[in-house]
């Protein structure tokens, strides 16, 4: 007679990894919050740096506006000329983590910043160059509760 394991035996054994990976999952889903959360500050920070460094470099014009004229609306051909077709500054522009998304959306010379996150996704970033401010677009919380747009 040939030993094999009975149908009992099979659903314990099923039933034991199910329990096992849903006790796991959420530690790495946590752990994937976690890294998405530090790489999403860390892009802001390089972000920010390039930005005050092409700034200090250029008579305190922020990068984004064509020609290094501050009266023109700034656009994103500038920005990706001035920061990444010269080499000196990035050699591309960081993904936002959460979206994938690279693409910076800018805020007019005239338009207030917003409070919250455009509802659109297709951007990766939100940018004012007036203010040499730059956000990530993303709605919600992060694990410690702080939005990610107050990154």
């Amino acid at each position: 007679m040939k030993k094999a394991f009975s149908l009992v035996e099979l659903l314990i054994v099923v039933a034991i990894l199910g329990i096992l990976t849903a006790i796991a999952l959420p530690v790495f889903q946590s752990h994937t919050q976690q890294a998405k959360e530090a790489a999403a500050k860390d892009n802001l920070r390089i972000l920010r740096n390039v930005i005050e460094f092409y700034a200090a470099q250029h008579d305190s014009i922020p990068p984004g506006y064509p020609n290094n004229n501050p009266t023109l609306s700034p656009t994103s051909h500038a920005f990706s000329i001035q920061m990444i077709g010269t080499g000196k500054y990035l050699s591309e522009l960081p993904a936002n983590p959460f979206s994938g998304y690279r693409e910076i959306k800018f805020v007019d010379n005239n338009e207030d910043f917003p409070l919250e996150p455009p509802g659109t996704h297709l951007f990766g970033w939100l940018y004012k160059p007036t203010t040499k401010t730059i956000k990530l677009i993303w709605p919600g919380t992060d694990l410690a509760g702080i939005a990610y747009f107050d990154y």
